[in-house]
């Protein structure tokens, strides 16, 4: 548990992740030569040891708040079925969130969603730089690595962020099933919107319920855009893939999709 209120939090150990902490970075595949690359920025939930519970109650971390419900369950089956190059954060959006920059005020946020995070609030640099320095940059860096590597080997890449959006938020019902966000580069989102469109009864976002931007985002305008390589920040809402038969469904349709729309970009996926 974490100290109380009146009870300012240890000094920072030398390292933030101990021996009982997993590592920060799940990376499958390394090495296939799918064009598809699957990033999944807040695929965990987990905190390391040292940081306790954050000061608030275990439920909250079921909520979207802590991490994008269904995703890593998706983004397994989905990489295991395309034989794509999957990698994922293990630790939650909580402690420090591999979709902002440095900076941003939501990167170590200090309140989600109505929830204060008590253990956010009056951070040194120190343990700031912790965070960032043991569980950002290593997903970061792998990321950037994976990139080189793939361009040395002269293996095509379209970068597919996977995230989850909440149904309701701030008392409004999103319709949306799926949105595709896209900023400097449209062309994957409008194919992978035209192989949907192929789908009875979706209902489909464009840039919804979020604007992809520099400012709001980072691994795909850092990874992808500034590369010059197609991608799109796919967002599915999370009571669609909320348990296994929901990630399954889901898993079935992208593997129809993500094929075809890569075809349209005149990549070969075989």
């Amino acid at each position: 548990m974490l100290p109380t209120a009146a009870e300012p939090l240890p000094a920072l150990p030398v390292t933030l992740l101990g021996p009982a902490d997993v590592a920060p970075v799940i990376h499958r595949r390394a090495g296939a030569r799918s064009p598809l690359l699957v990033l999944i920025d807040h695929a965990g939930r987990r905190v390391p040891q040292h940081l306790g519970d954050l000061g608030i109650p275990a439920a909250e971390f079921d909520r979207h708040i802590a991490w994008d419900i269904g995703v890593a369950g998706l983004g397994e089956r989905l990489g295991a079925a395309l034989g794509a190059q999957t990698i994922a954060q293990a630790y939650s959006r909580l402690v420090v969130d591999c979709n902002r920059r440095p900076g941003h005020p939501t990167f170590i946020a200090q309140r989600s969603d109505g929830t204060v995070i008590p253990a956010n609030a009056g951070l040194s640099d120190i343990e700031a730089e912790a965070r960032q320095r043991e569980i950002w940059a290593p997903y970061h860096d792998d990321i950037a690595t994976c990139l080189d590597d793939r361009a040395a080997r002269a293996v095509p890449t379209v970068v597919f962020a996977l995230h989850s959006f909440t149904p309701v938020m701030d008392g409004f019902a999103r319709p949306w099933h799926v949105g595709l966000l896209y900023n400097r580069n449209p062309e994957f989102a409008a194919a992978l919107r035209a192989e949907f469109e192929r789908e009875p009864g979706l209902v489909i976002g464009d840039n919804e319920p979020y604007r992809l931007g520099d400012d709001s985002d980072y691994t795909v305008p850092v990874h992808a855009e500034a590369r010059g390589l197609p991608s799109v920040e796919i967002e599915i809402r999370q009571d669609l893939i909320g348990d296994a038969a929901g990630e399954a469904a889901w898993a079935r349709l992208l593997e129809r999709v993500l094929p075809a729309a890569i075809a349209r970009l005149g990549i070969a996926t075989g």
